[in-house]
């Protein structure tokens, strides 16, 4: 059985026994396993309320998040469903084991990003005072993340929500701060900034805005808002027809803190 597709869909139906918990998050987050498989529970009763979300909803974001993915085709979002757990209801997630011999996203000293392959976002001072550069990969698996991101509305794209899978892959995780109504898009990936989506990437718009009105938006129905479904509709629309990607926009920062 495949970590990356979970294997047959029965084989994620038993007991969902907890194996640890990841600390540095910031709403409950535990590691566990459905009949040896490896996932992430995040448990609705964990959640932290937020000023500008909905209370209790971060968990049927994930899942909205992952629906969307599949839409699109891309794979960028690990399989992600709503299940009762030993904290209640929560988002389950396939666990990934990331290769942390790669960096899709990293600060490299100023004046110093490589020529190939990497994209430029900007210059700050790290820690230490010392000037570097946020830079990140320049590959359709990221180009694709980025134009899932806006659709999505992703307030939350740190640089370790994003996990480099052996073979060259990027899986995109952590995805509760998603949908919103409003702009809130907020992410390290703006080294394309002004560039046109390819083919392949409006295709892809094409696919989800179809099937917004089909079953994907019966899924969405019961996971987001009416209001959340149609500010969704007019972000691929309008991204669709602008062809191009975008560049910040609204009074919020346009990065997530911290960045990773």
């Amino acid at each position: 059985m495949s970590q990356e597709d979970g294997g047959p869909e029965s084989t994620l139906d038993g007991a969902l026994e907890l194996t640890g918990r990841i600390t540095t998050a910031s709403n409950a987050t535990f590691l566990g396993t459905i009949d040896g498989t490896s996932v992430v529970y995040k448990p609705i009763a964990g959640e932290r309320p937020l000023w500008d979300f909905p209370d209790e909803s971060l968990a049927m974001r994930e899942v909205a998040a992952y629906l969307v993915s599949e839409s699109f085709g891309w794979n960028v979002v690990p399989r992600t469903w709503l299940r009762s757990g030993p904290l209640g209801m929560g988002m389950v997630q396939l666990w990934q084991e990331a290769d942390l011999e790669q960096d899709a996203v990293d600060l490299v000293p100023a004046g110093e990003v490589p020529e190939e392959g990497w994209r430029f976002v900007f210059d700050g001072l790290d820690e230490d005072d010392r000037v570097v550069a946020l830079v990140h990969e320049d590959t359709p698996a990221l180009r694709r993340m980025a134009v899932f991101d806006v659709v999505v509305n992703n307030a939350d794209r740190k640089g370790a929500h994003i996990l480099p899978m052996p073979g060259g892959h990027r899986h995109g995780v952590d995805h509760g701060l998603t949908f919103h109504e409003e702009h809130k898009l907020r992410t390290v990936l703006w080294g394309w900034l002004g560039e046109p989506l390819d083919v392949d990437e409006i295709a892809g718009l094409d696919r989800v805005l179809e099937d917004l009105y089909g079953d994907l938006g019966d899924e969405l129905s019961g996971l987001l808002t009416i209001a959340e479904t149609d500010a969704l509709a007019a972000r691929i629309e309008h991204l669709r027809a602008e062809a191009v990607f975008p560049a910040p926009a609204g009074h919020l920062p346009a990065v997530p803190y911290p960045l990773f």
